[in-house]
């Protein structure tokens, strides 16, 4: 017997939700029952799906909902989250809301699936530059017991969601006439985002930080399972349609080389070290390495990675390492990591096909 399977949510990362069940041949009744704010008819991922509009009727008979965020009603999980477990189905919810709740698991798959019990009805997943700087710190911290991390994100538009996409592509035309009288919806992106970056994710808190920067020390702590780990980020939106980038400082307590901590990433599950001379390079300089960056992440064999590369030791600090990484944060940063939340409940017994 197969799974019954709802998505709500039919936005940037509802659609590939749908699109990667498919690719994964997730065990489930095909199509998915597919749920939003209003009742239509919607092209996803080139098939023809009846989206109906989000109530209790939803919910009958499911046996796992994913929640795609924002995508769709903001907070649905909030709304429908509780209504979706009193039917019988258990919650993957790709939405900010529970992410930080100490009663709720925030997983990554290749990091803590021991947090999902076979007691567990909700799982959140977590924020998409958060994933990808989880899946790089937890091989290295286990390895050499990372004291203290400084990070930097270069964030694509698509993480803000659909409109962000559209408001980049809407601008690039006028900024390549002008870049004075920039079009721009202040309730999108502060400020015109075409020719230029905004150090400005998300609402700022009252400590100076942005929400966005606040999440990605919060819930790394809640993940890694240590809070005494000291993070400093910095949250950057880029001209770029998908595909985020970071630049990570790592103090650890215990020395670890460049060359060890390539071995360590290379063989960790979901990354791909990029890392290593490129002594074919047009300029003929025989220092240059390779590295990852957004056009990698369109390739099929690493789409669904957290590429990595220009790893070198920070002089400045007694066992500091300096990296960089770049994942999809659509696919691992969202919807990939929750159908593998999805896979994972299979795998521990907790849903049966």
């Amino acid at each position: 017997m197969s799974l019954r399977v709802t998505v709500v949510g039919v936005g940037m990362v509802g659609e590939r939700i749908i699109s990667i069940l498919r690719e994964r041949s997730f065990p489930m009744e095909w199509p998915p029952r597919v749920c939003a704010t209003r009742e239509r008819t919607e092209m996803l991922d080139g098939e023809k799906f009846h989206v109906e509009k989000t109530g209790e009727n939803c919910f009958r008979n499911a046996d796992i909902v994913f929640f795609a965020g924002k995508e769709g009603a903001k907070g649905a999980s909030i709304q429908w989250g509780a209504k979706a477990q009193e039917a019988g189905a258990i919650c993957v919810d790709n939405g900010s809301d529970f992410r930080l709740d100490a009663k709720i698991p925030l997983v990554i798959p290749e990091v803590n699936p021991e947090a999902i019990r076979p007691q567990t009805r909700f799982i959140a997943s977590p924020n998409c530059s958060t994933i990808q700087l989880v899946m790089v710190l937890h091989p290295l911290h286990q390895a050499a017991r990372i004291h203290r991390v400084v990070v930097s994100t270069y964030q694509s538009v698509s993480g803000w969601g659909v409109k962000a996409h559209e408001e980049l592509l809407s601008q690039m035309p006028q900024a390549l006439k002008s870049l004075d009288n920039i079009g721009f919806d202040p309730l999108v992106l502060a400020r015109p985002i075409a020719f230029n970056y905004l150090p400005h994710i998300d609402k700022f808190t009252e400590n100076g930080y942005t929400k966005e920067e606040m999440k990605m020390v919060l819930e790394t702590q809640k993940i890694m399972g240590n809070e005494s780990i000291k993070i400093s980020a910095t949250t950057v939106r880029v001209p770029v349609l998908v595909g985020h980038g970071e630049s990570i400082n790592i103090e650890t307590k215990s020395k670890l080389s460049p060359a060890e901590a390539r071995q360590i990433l290379s063989n960790s599950p979901g990354i791909a070290v990029l890392d290593e001379l490129n002594k074919d390079n047009p300029r003929h300089d025989p220092l240059e390495r390779t590295y990852p960056d957004a056009f990698n992440i369109r390739k099929p064999q690493y789409r669904d990675m957290v590429l990595v590369g220009r790893i070198r030791e920070d002089p400045t600090i007694e066992n500091g390492l300096n990296l960089w990484c770049v994942a999809d944060n659509l696919r691992k940063g969202a919807a990939l990591n929750v159908v593998q939340i999805g896979e994972l409940l299979i795998k521990r017994g907790i849903v049966r096909p």
